[in-house]
């Protein structure tokens, strides 16, 4: 049986090799190099901050791979731009000036030959790059200098700043440089590090095309800042302030330099109520703040920065002679307000090794340039990372001025 199951299989092989060798196999070209592609037609223009969009219909002609466009932007370098021939309309880009330009349209079929150009004439609108440049704000700042600004079209941009060297020539510092990712539409940037003398940077705005604004030169003197003495540090418990917890932890425990248990701030939810929390201390000098510097206590393990008690949504308050009563009034000016927020933005109780890196570093807010003079300090839970009221504070640190 198997013999002729054999001999059956070598007769039908033999037979598909004497039909193969009877057929005459011809390969087809994928299309022909010498016929130009149907050009484009219906070419409607649409201009905008620093590009246009130039929209047109796609003939019915299956030879046609893609879509291209050619033209010269502000940079002086001829650029192509191709798009699928699924796609309507092409963006041309990098434009930084609103002259009139010409914009040869193509389309290409798989061989790679061309169809006759369509030309046609764009006329840009205002780059985003002078839009940022005009409102550029640079001031003076604690350590260094401040940058705001409005980037409307989110565009990528970068603020280059300009330092001079020893011989007194300005070149690019790309330390002190600012770059806004796309979507970026605020601008606030904070250069610290500086020595407090005068000295003169310079200022342009640059797209990632290479155009660039005028530039800007400005008289920079950083503000003095350190960081305040906490051995001069201590409690100033008023009327409404919250209880310690019970089991340890202490309000001067706060700026001990020490972390974990018990050295920390931790405030009874039971006990306080369901108002915020507050607490208070004295610095032992009055200062020109700058930034407060607060590290969550963790807890479980592995460690849980954004957990119960550590503050979510809280203010934090200066005074020069609080009223005894404990009151927020007058005597009190509210310095700032601020949001913690989760960095990795996972579920409540399920840290990453992201949010422990950040948190366990601890988190640095800035104190409005406006805010005056203070010596005591009250830091008010308006909620915690479990909903409540009740704070946890496990190392504090204060900057600013105190001269």
């Amino acid at each position: 049986m198997n013999n002729t199951i054999k001999y059956f299989n070598c007769l039908a092989i033999g037979a598909m090799l004497l039909a193969a060798c009877g057929k005459k196999v011809v390969n087809e070209p994928l299309c022909d190099g010498g016929t130009a592609p149907t050009p484009i037609k219906n070419l409607l223009v649409e201009n905008k901050a620093g590009y246009a969009k130039i929209s047109y219909s796609v003939p019915d002609d299956n030879a046609i791979l893609y879509v291209l466009a050619e033209y010269t932007p502000t940079n002086g370098k001829a650029t192509e731009t191709k798009v699928s021939y699924y796609v309507d309309s092409i963006l041309v880009t990098g434009f930084a000036d609103t002259l009139e330009h010409e914009v040869k349209i193509y389309s290409v079929n798989r061989c790679g030959t061309r169809s006759a150009a369509v030309t046609t004439k764009i006329k840009p609108k205002e780059a985003p790059i002078f839009k940022v440049y005009k409102s550029l704000v640079i001031e003076n700042a604690f350590g260094g200098f401040r940058i705001t600004g409005d980037n409307p079209t989110g565009d990528n941009i970068g603020i280059i700043v300009l330092s001079p060297n020893k011989f007194k020539e300005f070149e690019v510092d790309n330390y002190k440089s600012v770059y806004l990712t796309a979507g970026e539409k605020s601008i606030l940037a904070k250069i610290r590090g500086m020595d407090t003398v005068k000295q003169q940077l310079a200022f342009y705005v640059q797209d990632r095309w290479g155009n660039r604004t005028d530039t800007l030169y400005k008289d920079i003197t950083p503000i003095y800042e350190t960081q305040l003495d906490k051995s001069k540090f201590k409690t100033y418990v008023l009327p409404g302030d919250a209880p310690q917890v019970t089991n340890g932890a202490r309000l001067e425990y706060a700026w001990d330099n020490r972390l974990g248990w018990p050295y920390v701030s931790f405030t009874d939810q039971t006990a306080g109520g369901s108002n915020p929390h507050m607490v208070t201390f004295d610095m032992g000098v009055a200062a020109k703040l700058s930034l407060v510097w607060i590290r969550p206590f963790p807890e479980l393990s592995p460690q849980q920065f954004y957990f119960l008690t550590a503050l979510k949504r809280f203010e934090v308050y200066g005074s020069t002679a609080p009223s005894a009563n404990g009151a927020l009034d007058a005597s009190w000016t509210l310095l700032s307000t601020y949001t913690v927020v989760k960095p990795s933005g996972t579920a409540y109780g399920k840290d990453t090794d992201l949010d422990r890196t950040v948190a366990s570093a601890g988190f640095n807010w800035e104190i409005p340039l406006s805010a005056p003079k203070v010596r005591y300090i009250r830091v008010r839970c308006l909620e915690n990372w479990a909903g409540g009221t009740a704070q946890n504070i496990n190392e504090i640190t204060m900057y600013g001025d105190p001269r």
